[in-house]
């Protein structure tokens, strides 16, 4: 058989590209197809060196830095790459990827992170980080996003089978385009995170610095909370607002290497995890070093940790994303005897492992399906 995997773009390793990762590690002899591709040398070792096949959008002026900008144009860049000489269609999709046109008799298998969230579900709060809240620009954008809504539900139809990052977002995909999802939680590296029993007296945040993970509440409301000491790791757009506003007992030390991270996930006492995200590799990264996690208790977070009220915690749930709830969190885990084996057994069922074997088990059923053998 010859395979098409398809991925919105590569500009970087996070955690779509993981996901990226596994597929080519289950599939290898796929064909590797996206809107862009500007991965550093460095970076390409996790698409094993593959040639990526890209649309027009690459080639258009400062679409290096910019290609984003190109928003208007990428429905109509994505429909235009020929898949036409595949047997199977793989798209890993939060934006873009799942609208790539295909035969009947050719069957597209789509890992949806997520529909499409500026045009769905965040579409204030990507236009505020961007600058677009007013005027003719918001007009303008307003528009664009109405119209790639339209255009991501109605393409909903060519895919034959999606795979939902967590049962958070197969809701999402029930709600968008009136399609039923099987849940494949993304694989995690749990096995690059060594059990850490003895903690020390600092918590941790980490992640980009951008509104909707809300470490600007976290760092406020340890501002109130001076005995207690946090560490934040990470950059992003709010990264100085961050710093200015830390007081004494706050470390904001930026972007920092995997292995420095590593381990101050292994030492704290617990991880701060303040937004809602439709999964969350981090706080399933922070468990499998034993560590317990203090969520918002909205999206992924509540399929990854065991809240405290259950026999055997791995953390604690907040209800809102205020200081008078995240201050109420912390203290009620204070309270709390938390095992570490506990963390690191929850997050275990993550494993890189168990997302390969359940996404090419899915696969081939899909494929039986087809009658292909």
């Amino acid at each position: 058989m010859k395979i098409a995997i398809v991925h919105d773009w590569l500009v970087t390793y996070a955690g779509a590209e993981k996901v990226l990762e596994q597929m080519l590690n289950c599939f290898p002899e796929a064909d590797l197809f996206s809107l862009v591709d500007f991965l550093p040398e460095g970076q390409r070792h996790f698409i094993q060196n593959k040639p990526v096949a890209t649309t027009f959008i690459q080639n258009l002026p400062l679409a290096r830095t910019h290609f984003r900008k190109y928003l208007p144009l990428m429905p109509r860049a994505i429909e235009r790459l020929d898949l036409s000489g595949y047997d199977v269609v793989l798209s890993s999709s939060h934006s873009i990827a799942k609208g790539v046109v295909t035969r009947k008799d050719q069957p597209h298998i789509c890992y949806i992170h997520t529909p499409m969230r500026y045009a769905w579900f965040f579409r204030n709060q990507y236009l505020q980080e961007y600058n677009y809240g007013r005027g003719m620009k918001r007009f303008f954008l307003d528009a664009v996003l109405n119209r790639l809504r339209t255009w991501d539900k109605n393409n909903s139809g060519r895919v034959n089978s999606f795979i939902a990052n967590s049962d958070f977002v197969a809701e999402r995909v029930r709600q968008c385009y009136g399609r039923d999802a099987e849940t494949i939680y993304p694989p995690v590296d749990t096995g690059s995170f060594e059990l850490v029993e003895k903690k020390e007296d600092f918590y941790l945040a980490a992640g980009r610095m951008v509104p909707y993970k809300k470490t600007r509440l976290i760092v406020e409301t340890f501002a109130n909370f001076p005995d207690k000491k946090l560490v934040v790791i990470g950059d992003g757009p709010e990264y100085e607002l961050v710093r200015k506003i830390a007081t004494r007992n706050v470390n904001v030390m930026g972007y920092q290497p995997f292995e420095v991270l590593r381990d101050h996930m292994q030492r704290a006492n617990a991880f701060i995890f303040a937004a809602e995200e439709d999964f969350g590799i981090t706080p399933v990264e922070a468990q499998a070093c034993g560590t317990p996690v203090i969520a918002f208790g909205k999206g992924g977070a509540l399929e990854t940790i065991s809240g405290g009220q259950v026999s055997s915690p791995t953390g604690v749930f907040f209800g809102e994303q205020t200081e008078a709830s995240l201050r109420q969190a912390i203290e009620d885990f204070e309270s709390l005897s938390i095992s570490p084996y506990d963390c690191q057994q929850n997050a275990i069922q993550f494993s890189i492992q168990n997302f390969r074997e359940s996404f090419t088990q899915h696969v081939n059923t899909i494929l039986n399906q087809f009658n292909f053998n």
